[in-house]
């Protein structure tokens, strides 16, 4: 008989398979993970919020160049083109007669005799009479071209013409009567015969007696003046063609709703003719104000980060790094107000100063404009280059400057050829992060700039920047609480703001790509 032993051994369950204890074990979290969680969760949220800014931006502006087009086609079929063109030259002459009011100014101010100034009124008051007839006939083809235009968006055809885009242009539809496309459009068209005729022989024989003078400043403007007038008088024949040649039905290419926002030199808004959305005197008033800040900025900035890091007592460091990060901590609008008020008027009066008779461009008449403006955001701007430029030198390794010292370089040597090239990716991306805080800013400009939408006169030279301008921020600031929601304006200036967008992105990518290329050079 067999007997079969059986031995059982009762083993007791290792915390580790516990299901529960597992389970919680699992759901620890670590250190590491919180603070990958953490700066990875804010990282997506900026990345989120970047895009929907950037959704934000082209769906309120989707619609302008549609509305732009429509708005273009719509200047030409009603004739509105035609009659700028002989506005253009009633503008001329207009420029011309203010030329003539700036000779005779110089000829008050040499002392002239009361003989010689009563000739050069009447040739003056002669070559303004000349263009009476100009004017006058501008100002029938205006009335006659707003009443075509007027028939065409009451009759529907320009759907693109909304009437909220401007409200005296409804007023003015209902109270004015229908007019008939086809006789409007030959009533217009038969100024081309009479503008053939006006004016040219009236000044010929203006020129061909000119006032004497008493100034050699007044007779040599003049006698600039002279040549320009008689290049007037050669093109209008040209001009005579062009009407002549211009076509209302003439389509109008689709892309022109582009170029004209991209590359035009007007900004006309709320206008009972045309408006005009061109950023180029708007981009053109950004680009110098930031130029004159930098100019300033920068060399003030980099100089007073070497000198806090490399040369400075421990006691000078505690007086001026805390006194030019103070510096960032006024409000935009303090300053705005210090610009109007001190910067402004200062650089006007030493404009008008006697010692500065040999500037060619004073004295200036502006107080405000692209030089205030920049001095002021150039302030703005000094303690973030300030900051980010002395972090950027105090992080490059100690071994270089003692090898250079042992070397037998001295601290000027060391500081140009060894400190700033160890540290420019750091002091590049410190004057373009000032850049960025230049070129958004808004109240600063906004209450300095003068607020002229026009390109400056660059025939002045260095005069340029003592002349107002608008910028894009201050354009969006200025007119975006007076717009209608939708309308052509209020798209107009999302465009703009998405043309600031872009070009802030393309300076920070392209000072990625200068940083990462200055280090693969001296890596």
């Amino acid at each position: 008989m067999f007997r079969i032993l059986v031995h059982v051994e009762v083993v007791a369950p290792t915390p580790s398979l516990v299901p529960g204890r597992s389970l919680a074990r699992r759901r620890r979290l670590t250190p590491d993970q919180a603070i990958k969680t953490f700066f990875g969760s804010n990282a997506l949220v900026a990345i989120i919020v970047l895009a929907l800014i950037t959704i934000f931006l082209f769906r309120e502006g989707s619609g302008f160049f549609e509305q732009n087009l429509e708005g273009i086609r719509l200047y030409r079929r009603a004739g509105l083109e035609y009659v700028d063109i002989m506005r253009a030259q009633a503008q001329r002459h207009a420029a011309l007669s203010r030329q003539l009011s700036e000779i005779r100014l110089r000829e008050v101010r040499a002392h002239a005799n009361q003989a010689t100034l009563e000739k050069f009124d009447q040739f003056a008051t002669g070559f303004s009479d000349a263009g009476d007839e100009l004017n006058a006939l501008v100002s029938d083809a205006t009335d006659q071209a707003v009443a075509l235009r007027e028939a065409f968006i009451r009759s529907g055809s320009q759907s693109g013409s909304s009437a909220t885009d401007n409200q005296a242009l409804d007023e003015a539809q209902a109270a004015a009567p229908l007019v008939n496309p086809v006789e409007g459009m030959a009533a217009l068209r038969s100024a081309e015969s009479k503008f053939a005729q006006i004016m040219k022989a009236k000044i010929d024989n203006l020129l061909a007696k000119p006032p004497p003078f008493t100034s050699d400043k007044a007779r040599r403007a003049f006698e600039k003046w002279t040549p320009e007038t008689r290049t007037y008088l050669a093109e209008l024949p040209a001009a005579t063609q062009e009407l002549r040649a211009w076509d209302p039905n003439k389509p109008v290419p689709s892309y022109r709703a582009i170029t004209s926002f991209l590359f035009g030199s007007e900004w006309i808004t709320a206008s009972f003719w045309q408006d005009w959305y061109g950023i180029i005197p708007l981009l053109v008033g950004s680009v110098m104000v930031s130029v004159v800040a930098l100019l300033i900025a920068v060399p003030l900035g980099v100089s007073g980060a070497i000198y806090v890091s490399e040369v400075a007592a421990p006691a000078e460091k505690s007086l001026i790094k805390p006194y030019i990060e103070f510096i960032s901590a006024i409000p935009s609008v303090v300053l705005g107000f210090f610009g109007i008020a001190v910067v402004g008027q200062a650089v006007r009066a030493l404009s008008q100063a006697s010692f500065m008779k040999w500037v060619p461009f004073f004295p200036i008449s502006e107080r405000l404009n692209v030089f205030t403006a920049g001095c002021l955001l150039a302030l703005m701007a000094v303690p973030t280059i300030f900051t980010l430029a002395e972090d950027a030198l105090r992080n490059v390794p100690r071994g270089f400057k003692e090898a250079s010292y042992a070397l037998g370089a001295n601290r000027l040597q060391t500081i140009v050829r060894v400190l700033v090239p160890a540290s420019l990716s750091g002091i590049i991306s410190a004057i373009l992060l000032g850049l960025g805080r230049v070129i958004g800013e808004t109240m600063v400009v906004l209450l300095c700039a003068g607020n002229r939408i026009a390109i400056p006169d660059f025939t002045q030279g260095l005069g340029a920047f003592f002349q107002p301008v608008h910028t894009m921020t201050g354009i969006i600031a200025q007119e975006m609480g007076e717009v209608v929601r939708g309308s052509i304006h209020y798209r107009a200036l999302f465009m703009v703001g998405l043309v600031l967008f872009v070009l802030t992105l393309g300076i920070n990518y392209g000072a990625q790509r200068l940083v990462a290329r200055y280090r693969m050079s001296i890596g």
